[in-house]
């Protein structure tokens, strides 16, 4: 005989405990979707090099 558990769940209250932190706390550490520890050496460098070309880009633009 197979009994089928249905139940709804309220994930916005986590099972009664609600949010555990005050308002002037930060939020806890979540996982990262991407992580730059988790980078080739090369893709480090490539992603270093981007945000560079990008913060040059910003001092060119104002020193026009």
């Amino acid at each position: 005989m197979a009994h089928t558990h249905s139940h709804a769940h309220d994930h916005a209250h986590h099972h009664g405990h609600g949010h555990s932190h005050g308002p002037a706390s930060p939020h806890p550490a979540q996982i990262a979707p991407w992580s730059i520890l988790r980078m080739t050496v090369p893709a480090r460098l490539a992603a270093a090099a981007a945000v560079s070309a990008c913060l040059w880009g910003i001092v060119w633009l104002a020193m026009r």
